[in-house]
């Protein structure tokens, strides 16, 4: 039998910032963006980490995840992510999962959780009874010829202003509840924050979420 890992790096890959943690560290933040490659990922993550003690090495990933490996390239990073060799670059065992799927499973207390991550774009995943399902809802059709995405990340924020824009994150919500069955809806992302009224059955979530869904990728 295979023992777990008792200290796992946690990485959280986001198209601002590299949210960066292990176990017995604080969290630290790396800006990331669109020139990002992996390889500038792993060196960055090296670097802050160089006097940290870890076994294991959990990534969440802006983009849809099969086999343990990218699929995609990510959409508000640069390239290189889908046939880098992430065991090989850190020397540790790695499991990769999509990033808003490891934020669910770290908000995950039962029954169906779906999780929409507001930040640079949109991440979107569902927890059912502990076994988490990625999704990908951001590029699917909304309105207008427009994508989900296109009315809820960062940009959209910015060409419709908050009102409107906090108007369309309502409605997104209670339609994806609707759809999926969710029990709960779990906000994230940096976005999140703007939030300030949530309707029945939507909270906001923590940033240590994703660092708890990249412990539990483990066990």
């Amino acid at each position: 039998m295979n023992t777990a890992p008792e200290k796992i790096l946690v990485i959280d890959v986001g198209g601002t910032n590299l949210k960066i943690r292990a176990s017995g560290t604080a969290l630290v933040k790396v800006p990331s963006g669109p020139t990002m490659t992996a390889a500038h990922m792993v060196a960055a993550v090296k670097k802050v980490a160089a006097d940290w003690k870890f076994d294991a090495v959990s990534i969440g990933y802006p983009g849809p995840v099969k086999d343990n490996q990218p699929l995609l390239e990510p959409h508000n990073l640069s390239t290189g992510w889908v046939k880098f060799n992430f065991k090989k670059a850190f020397g540790r065992p790695v499991k990769i999962i999509n990033d808003a799927a490891m934020q669910a499973l770290g908000s995950h207390i039962g029954g169906r959780t779906l999780f929409l991550g507001l930040g640079t774009g949109l991440g979107s995943a569902l927890v059912i009874d502990g076994s988490v399902l990625p999704l990908e809802l951001a590029h699917l059709p909304y309105k207008k010829n427009r994508s989900y995405e296109d009315y809820l990340g960062e940009a959209a924020r910015k060409r419709l202003g908050k009102k409107k824009w906090l108007h369309h994150v309502e409605e997104v919500i209670l339609l994806l509840k609707a759809a999926l069955l969710a029990d709960r809806v779990v906000l994230g992302g940096g976005n999140a924050r703007h939030v300030k009224k949530f309707p029945a059955g939507v909270e906001a979530g923590k940033n240590a979420n994703a660092f708890i869904g990249g412990q539990r990728l483990w066990k």
